[in-house]
């Protein structure tokens, strides 16, 4: 089976491959150190016509904070991407693979609480996701309101934490997004769409709920 570089990954990763509508999907698992599992978690990364992937500091940033509360975090590289077969059709069939990966999740992992998480374009495909599973939080990183359909299916149990200085996706086309939908929103003060300098600030926010 194909390897990637380890020392591109983090420690805890270890990468599979899960069958998806094209062919396989490549995947990383990062299973937390604790034994009290309390759920599992899928994190989507932001646009591969960027060079988004599963390694991504944001996707990994979550994971890791994820990890710390006891969820097992799987973080796809979607069509095209990686190893993942298929190309990209731009948030439209990554819905299928994301679809794909949720029913292997709820047979290796049944009856566990769900955490789905993206980044950008990310947030596009967790948020559609939502529309069609059961889940329990749902968290958006700088979405990309004004490039794709994001969705709040249940703004109870959303997050979404964005830049001030967000220079891809603009602070106030978010805060059109977020009255349309009747979401609230964490405005992080001086972070720009990939939280340069501020990763560690994204992770005490993340830190600070009850996930």
């Amino acid at each position: 089976m194909p390897t990637i570089q380890p020392l591109i990954i983090p420690r805890n990763a270890v990468q599979l491959f899960i069958p998806g509508p094209l062919g396989q999907l490549d995947c990383l698992r990062l299973d937390p150190s604790t034994a009290a599992i309390k759920g599992v978690a899928i994190i989507f990364h932001p646009d591969p016509k960027g060079g988004g992937t599963y390694t991504n500091k944001i996707v990994q940033t979550l994971a890791k904070v994820l990890n710390s509360k006891g969820y097992i975090c799987y973080c796809p590289n979607l069509r095209g991407v990686g190893m993942s077969d298929g190309t990209h059709d731009y948030g439209m069939g990554e819905v299928n693979d994301a679809l794909a990966i949720y029913e292997y999740i709820t047979e290796e992992h049944p009856g566990l609480p769900l955490v789905l998480a993206g980044f950008s374009f990310g947030c596009a495909i967790a948020s559609s996701l939502a529309t069609k599973c059961p889940y329990r939080n749902l968290i958006l990183i700088a979405p990309a309101v004004t490039r794709y359909k994001v969705y709040a299916p249940d703004t109870a149990t959303t997050i979404v934490i964005h830049g001030f200085d967000d220079e891809v996706i603009a602070l106030q086309d978010v805060f059109i997004w977020a009255k349309e939908n009747k979401q609230s929103i964490i405005c992080v003060p001086g972070t720009t769409h990939f939280f340069h300098g501020k990763l560690v600030e994204l992770a005490n926010i993340l830190n600070g709920f009850d996930i």
